[in-house]
């Protein structure tokens, strides 16, 4: 069972008791076990705050069926949680690529992934995203062929990401970014940013400002987690 205890808001919920309540009231019962047990694991780990939030997820979830999603690539995978939600939503012949440099975070999740019967559906890639996703558009098919991407990976590429996301997505797919709020940091004057969270408040800054500006999407930021910016490809 997953530690319920941890229920740190990440983003501008700054309301220990109604993020709790948002949980406990509305994501943890509709949760499938195995993404408890991935949480649970994931837990312990240093860096467990990198981790896709649950009630992000369950928004996510909603828009992959939304879309029947049946072809989807991730950015960023640590150890899977927001992979095993689009495993286990998307249909049984379904395809995620799944990019990501640490295997080891991805083998923390791995055996939950097996276990739920969706490790199938995923072909991960261990390499840095960049070249991992021009390796993909070098097969002319894969240009306009993924309903639905996820990219949680280093802000500093996120411009650099969008680009190529954008001729692998289907006109009227979705893509969803993580992470836009940057830990309310975006808001925050500059002086006052915490030195650890300086650099990725610059870059996410500069790359909702280029979403607002992109003609070829439809955008809404919700702040769930530590904020989603979904993008609809209109062209």
């Amino acid at each position: 069972m997953a530690p319920e205890k941890q229920t740190e808001p990440k983003g501008l919920l700054q309301s220990h008791e109604l993020y709790k309540y948002i949980l406990e009231t509305n994501v943890y019962p509709r949760e499938p076990k195995p993404l408890k047990d991935l949480r649970a694991l994931t837990a312990s780990h240093p860096w467990a705050v990198m981790g896709t939030a649950p009630d992000a997820g369950q928004m996510i979830g909603i828009l992959l069926k939304l879309i029947g999603a049946k072809k989807a690539i991730e950015v960023g995978v640590f150890t899977g949680y927001s992979l095993l939600l689009t495993a286990l939503t998307i249909p049984d012949d379904g395809k995620i690529v799944a990019i990501d440099m640490d295997r080891e975070a991805y083998e923390i999740g791995h055996p939950v992934i097996k276990k739920a019967g969706v490790e199938h559906k995923i072909d991960f890639i261990e390499s840095q995203a960049l070249p991992a996703l021009d390796k993909l558009l070098e097969n002319r098919d894969n240009e306009g062929s993924f309903d639905f991407a996820f990219v949680d990976a280093d802000k500093i590429n996120y411009i650099n990401y969008h680009e190529r996301i954008m001729k692998l997505l289907k006109v009227n797919g979705i893509v969803v970014y993580d992470n836009t709020l940057w830990f309310g940091s975006v808001a925050q004057p500059e002086p006052l940013v915490l030195d650890e969270f300086k650099e990725g408040r610059v870059s996410t800054i500069k790359f909702n400002k280029s979403l607002a500006a992109d003609p070829r999407i439809e955008i809404s930021m919700v702040p769930l987690g530590d904020g989603l910016t979904i993008c609809k490809r209109l062209y």
